[in-house]
């Protein structure tokens, strides 16, 4: 009799584990991948369309290109997960059963209660956003002047928001377009939570391409025109992004499996609090040795695919899992053309001098880690094809 193995979701986790499941599942395993979209995403290179639409098409991957013949791919939505039943219930389709499903739905944007947030702001979570930020600041420029620039406000100075600003610079700057840009973040420094030398690395790169930064003083309304702070004075928009923080998918609301926020918990080997549902990337927070668990980002998912593939193939056997540890590999943050690298000694084998470094070697360094996931899922050479634009 045949295993049922269903993986949801197309991002890196998703894309990756299918990757690993295609070359490790048995012969007569039947393994099934759905996604509301027919691509996936290079989701930490998609602040790049923002800029330039004609990105989008080396920074998307078809399915085509990653399933191969053993593999049945489903184009829709999840809108449920029956663990009682083990049926998975799509938007337009059929349900569709399993003997064990890898959940990989990503996230969506937290508006945290903030009142008129959700309702005033774009946001950044996939291609479609990315192409309404360009068209947003398009028609923003267009009807300003150079006597009253048109106000864009990115906030949430995270990565997403500080790669947002820079492409949003950059687009200014190439179309000489009337745009001023603010970076607004609630905590004392922008990329919180990371260290005193990148952060002061990247607040160097945004004032120099002109962004001001807002800190220290939290959002606490949102309207069609302005934000409003705890303390500050209102801020003006004409385009309003949103980019802070990640909660779970509506999919995951009412899931009988342990959960924070709809995202589920899961342990160090992916398994969740159901043995035959296993959980990655966004959509989980996955254990690990102390009070943290793995970071929800794209470096962490991409290292987990291989091993749930792995442990799903143990678990149809009957044999132990792998316990799966996150390791740091650094960082590297676009700022427009430009990049900062930091703590990425390790990279390639290669001590370097310095933990924190910009210019061609970050750069280049943001673009190889673009390419090689590329790599990873369709081969170098759709990668070279790609370089240009990461």
């Amino acid at each position: 009799m045949s295993t049922d193995v269903v993986v949801l979701g197309s991002g890196y986790a998703g894309a990756g584990a299918v990757k690993s499941l295609q070359s490790s599942l048995a012969d007569d395993a039947q393994l099934t991948w759905v996604s509301d979209t027919d691509y996936h995403l290079v989701l930490h290179e998609v602040h790049r369309v923002v800029r330039d639409p004609a990105v989008q098409t080396d920074v998307t991957v078809p399915i085509g290109s990653i399933a191969n013949d053993r593999t049945t791919f489903v184009h829709d939505r999840v809108v449920d997960i029956d663990t009682d039943e083990r049926l998975i219930e799509l938007d337009d389709g059929e349900d569709i059963s399993y003997d064990y499903v890898l959940v990989a739905l990503g996230s969506k944007t937290a508006f945290y209660g903030i009142p008129g947030l959700d309702e005033h702001s774009l946001t950044l979570k996939g291609l479609d956003d990315a192409l309404s930020i360009h068209e947003a600041i398009s028609d923003a420029g267009e009807r300003a002047t150079r006597s009253e620039p048109a106000q864009v406000v990115v906030g949430g100075a995270g990565l997403s928001g500080i790669q947002t600003a820079g492409e949003i610079a950059e687009f200014r700057d190439e179309h000489r377009v009337p745009l001023d840009i603010h970076l607004v973040e609630a905590m004392e420094e922008i990329f919180p939570g990371n260290d005193p030398e990148i952060q002061k690395a990247l607040r160097e790169r945004l004032e120099d391409v002109n962004v001001t930064i807002h800190t220290d003083d939290p959002i606490t309304e949102a309207n069609a025109d302005d934000i409003h702070f705890d303390e500050g004075d209102p801020l003006a928009h004409d385009v309003l992004i949103w980019t802070g923080g990640i909660t779970g998918q509506d999919a995951l609301d009412g899931t009988s499996l342990d959960n924070q926020h709809n995202r589920i918990e899961a342990e160090s080997t992916f398994q969740t609090s159901d043995e035959r549902v296993f959980a990655i990337g966004d959509s989980a927070i996955i254990d690990q040795e102390g009070e943290r668990p793995a970071p929800p980002t794209a470096q962490a998912a991409w290292q987990a695919a291989e091993v749930v593939g792995t442990n799903i193939v143990r678990a149809i056997e009957g044999n132990p899992l792998e316990t799966w540890t996150y390791e740091n590999k650094g960082t590297v943050v676009s700022v427009g053309d430009r990049a900062v690298a930091h703590d990425v000694r390790p990279a390639f084998g290669i001590g370097l001098p310095v933990t924190t470094f910009g210019g061609i070697p970050a750069k280049n360094l943001k673009k190889m880690i673009a390419a090689r996931w590329i790599a990873d899922l369709t081969g170098w050479n759709d990668a070279r094809k790609r370089w240009s634009s990461l």
